[in-house]
């Protein structure tokens, strides 16, 4: 089985992720995925979101949306149509709730971030991508809030990445570009966090159903994957 992109089966795209590329932002990342490119920016609001006044607590969230020449045609804007799509909520709920997995809210006190991630560029995992340079902008975030004296402690917990998997042509693949995405047998998305934790898993047969042994074997794609993912987040921070 050859791969479009001629990878090996677990083999990913090249990633990078550059930080500061966004002068205002509190925390800024852009990251790549292959040809898959998301700016990922985080900014401190001084006030949480209303349900959560008098709690102590903090929140992260997340919004996602993808720019009109980011795919081979031209997309309206969803501005102009007065709402985002039931896609575009689908994944930035996504992407707030991995974030939130490995932050300590009540460390943020009574604060909301926000991490936009706008897709400059698509070519499949999107949103994989948005939530592994989400937590750099987010690492950020935070880290500028402490050289202030905002926040006393580090409220993160793990580091979280995320990375597509899936059947193509019978074998399992990690890191899914559009080519292979658009003809998988079965795509899979996989967050999970540093110390290996499961965050969320989302998976569909888009031909036959799957089999618990071809999910175990996604699985084992995902862990290797998200692992390589980490280790970039650890070196691209020490930095």
């Amino acid at each position: 089985m050859t791969r479009p992109s001629n990878r090996r089966p677990d083999e990913l795209r090249p990633v990078t992720l550059e930080r500061g590329v966004a002068r205002y932002a509190e925390g800024s990342c852009l990251v790549s995925f292959g040809h898959t490119r998301v700016l990922c920016t985080a900014s401190l609001e001084e006030r949480g979101p209303p349900w959560l006044r008098g709690s102590g607590r903090g929140w992260v969230t997340a919004e996602y949306s993808m720019l009109p020449r980011a795919t081979h045609e031209r997309t309206r804007r969803e501005v102009t149509s007065g709402k985002p799509s039931g896609r575009t909520q689908e994944i930035q709920r996504l992407i707030g709730r991995s974030l939130r997995a490995v932050v300590n809210l009540p460390a943020l006190g009574e604060r909301q971030i926000t991490v936009d991630c706008d897709v400059l560029q698509a070519d499949g995992g999107t949103r994989t991508a948005s939530i592994t340079g989400a937590w750099v902008a987010l690492h950020d975030c935070l880290a500028w809030m402490r050289t202030r004296s905002i926040i006393s402690v580090d409220p993160l917990r793990d580091h979280v990445a995320a990375i597509s998997c899936g059947i193509h042509q019978g074998k399992p693949v990690l890191d899914l570009d559009y080519a292979e995405d658009s003809a998988a047998e079965t795509d899979a998305n996989f967050v999970m966090t540093g110390a290996g934790g499961i965050v969320e898993i989302q998976g569909t047969a888009e031909g036959k159903p799957f089999s618990e042994e071809e999910f175990i074997g996604l699985l084992r794609l995902a862990k290797s994957g998200v692992s390589e993912l980490v280790a970039l987040q650890k070196a691209v921070v020490a930095a």
